[in-house]
């Protein structure tokens, strides 16, 4: 049987993605949370994953492009994006948001997300 686990979220790693992007993660064995930091005109550049996404905005607010559709969430509220979506987002100010992804994305725990660490930003 598995062990609990508890954290403070300023205990976990910090990884720092870009100069505009960060992100700290707890991982369980079929879902994963991240908390992930991004600075106003941050990209996330057009991707697509198997896990499904809710996206909780602590702070801030995210432009996302999916599904032909342009839906700004902001600070409070909450967006589920399904399973193979390919999905865009930026950040219209210095944003907190909340992902919750089920299955994990191993791309995330082994490093092969490339398009995050680019550094992409809207410009103006």
């Amino acid at each position: 049987m598995t062990e609990f686990r508890h954290s403070k979220w300023e205990d976990l790693p910090l990884e720092t993605m870009s100069d505009v992007i960060s992100r700290r993660l707890f991982v369980g064995e079929k879902a994963m949370v991240a908390q992930v930091y991004l600075a106003k005109d941050a990209v996330v550049p057009l991707h697509h994953h198997e896990s499904e996404q809710i996206t909780y905005i602590l702070k801030g607010a995210l432009k996302f492009e999916l599904q032909g559709k342009e839906v700004t969430v902001h600070a409070g509220e909450v967006l589920f994006i399904p399973s193979n979506v390919p999905h865009r987002a930026i950040a219209l100010e210095d944003t907190l948001d909340l992902d919750v992804f089920s299955p994990l994305r191993i791309d995330w725990l082994t490093k092969d997300d490339a398009y995050l660490r680019r550094g992409e930003t809207e410009q103006a």
